[in-house]
Formats: structure tokens, C-alpha cells, sequence
């Protein structure tokens, strides 16, 4: 068991709560992102017992913040969104370098690979743009409350396990972010299990398109990978702040993101 796997998890799990921070990006940061997709496509072969010894740890610390953070992390986006927002855009900003190191993107970048980083870098920063509204708790939960719940969680999921594109921000766009975030917050067992069980098909299932290419067109998708997270950027930005006070704690939690992205880069990506 790589039991260093559920600090990891735990990285994730806290960023997957929040619309706009991909746990995708999150793996990318830490650098575990193509061994992550190749465990998961790894379950069903003869080393599934490896690649468990990999994911169940990561599985743990995942759940693990999901169940012990979301009521933290509620609490600091609707109270400090700006400056938590600013924490993951200095450790998203912070880890850039390394990611082009990894990828030795002087030697094996072409023309096509910088064009489709922008082309990455497009797609997700254009979500910045999607207005999400703000949708309310499903009180009234019927079969096809269910219905809907399943799909939003292969939909967020196929989302999720790309770098840049936040699942919880497509559940936002769904409309079903806040019911499925109080089903967490409250052990809602019923809503947790639907949704879960579509997360993890849509898992499965975008982690095959992604090992496929990885495995056949493995520069090109490291740029394309690469755009993502650039263009995330644009969608974790909250804007300027206007109070003085955010501003310098904005200014503080940014220069902590940073702090931790060279700790990250050091010890994730050394040689």
C-alpha cells in the first residue's frame, strides 16, 4: 500500500468540493496523474492487486476530506471564498514550472503541442465565463431526483478526472451542487450512494479515453494536460478585492499556494 497516497487523496478531496478546482489539477500537481490513470484501467488486469495498493490509500484520503472538510470548506466559501480561491490559483500558478520540466517540453514540444496547450487553455478558461446561477436544495427527492443525480455523477466525474475542468463546478451548472454538498454535509446516504455509483462509472469510463491517448499520443496530450491547467486559472480567479483587508489576506493565502507548490514541486516531481 503506498500509504503517502492518503495525504494526496486528501489534497484532492478538499479541491474537489470547490466549483472551479479540478482534482484532476490536483494529480497534475502532485504529479501522480498519469499513475493514476493507469491504476484505475489497471484494476481489472493480472496486477490489480498493485494498482489497488495505489488507489485504495488515495480512496481513503479523498473520502476522507470530502466527509471531514465539506463543511470547512462550505464554510470558507461562503465567508473567504476569494482568498481560498486565491490559495489554489498560487498552487495552481506555483507548480506550472514543474509541470513543463516533467513533460521536457524544450526537447518535445512542437508547434501542434503549443497548439493544442492553447487550445486547452481556451476550453477551460471560457467556463469562466458560464454563468452557474445559483440553484437551490432539491427538497422534494422522486425517482427521477435519482435519475438526474446519477448522471450529474458521470457527468462530473468524466469532468472531474480531467486537469482544469471542476466536476463540482458542472454539478453548479446541473443545478444539483448545493443538494449533493447538504446530502454530504448530513450523511444523506440515499443521495450519496446514486451519486456515487455514477462517479464511478464515469471514472472508469473517461479514464480509458484518457490512458488511450496517453499511451498513443502521450506529448500531445501532456500539452493538451498542460493547457487545462492553464486555462483553469481563469476559472479559479475571483476577481480583485475591493476591501483592504481581503486584499492583503487574498495577497497572504496566494503567497501560501505558491509556498506550497514549490514544497509540492520539490518533493512530488524531484528526480
Amino acid at each position: 500500500m503506498e500509504w503517502k497516497n492518503i495525504y494526496r487523496g486528501m489534497i484532492m478531496g478538499a479541491s474537489d468540493v470547490i466549483p472551479g478546482v479540478s482534482g484532476g489539477t490536483i494529480a497534475v500537481l502532485l504529479g501522480i496523474y498519469d499513475r493514476l490513470i493507469t491504476a484505475i484501467n489497471g484494476i481489472l488486469s493480472k496486477d490489480w492487486k498493485k494498482q489497488l495498493g495505489f488507489l485504495i490509500p488515495l480512496g481513503i484520503g479523498i473520502g476522507t476530506a470530502i466527509l471531514l472538510l465539506s463543511r470547512l470548506i462550505e464554510w470558507l466559501f461562503e465567508h473567504y471564498a476569494g482568498p481560498t480561491q486565491f490559495f489554489f490559483l498560487g498552487l495552481i500558478i506555483g507548480i506550472l514550472p514543474y509541470l513543463f520540466h516533467e513533460a521536457d517540453a524544450k526537447r518535445t514540444f512542437g508547434m501542434k503541442h503549443y497548439l493544442l496547450l492553447v487550445i486547452g487553455a481556451v476550453i477551460v478558461g471560457s467556463m469562466a465565463f458560464i454563468q452557474s446561477g445559483e440553484p437551490g436544495v432539491i427538497e422534494n427527492i422522486s425517482m427521477s431526483t435519482y435519475i438526474l443525480l446519477f448522471f450529474s455523477g458521470i457527468i462530473a466525474s468524466s469532468a472531474m478526472i480531467l486537469p482544469g475542468i471542476s466536476g463540482s463546478f458542472m454539478l453548479l451548472i446541473i443545478g444539483v451542487y448545493p443538494t449533493i454538498i447538504g446530502a454530504i454535509s448530513n450523511l444523506q446516504l440515499d443521495i450519496i450512494v446514486v451519486t456515487g455509483v455514477g462517479i464511478v462509472i464515469g471514472i472508469l469510463v473517461m479514464s480509458k479515453i484518457i490512458n488511450f491517448f496517453l499511451q498513443n499520443y502521450r506529448y500531445a496530450t501532456f500539452a493538451l494536460i498542460i493547457g487545462l491547467v492553464i486555462g483553469s486559472i481563469l476559472v479559479v480567479y475571483p476577481g480583485f478585492p475591493s476591501a483592504t483587508s481581503f486584499l492583503i489576506l487574498s495577497v497572504q493565502t496566494f503567497a501560501a499556494g505558491l509556498l506550497v507548490a514549490y514544497i509540492l514541486g520539490r518533493v512530488e516531481y524531484k528526480s
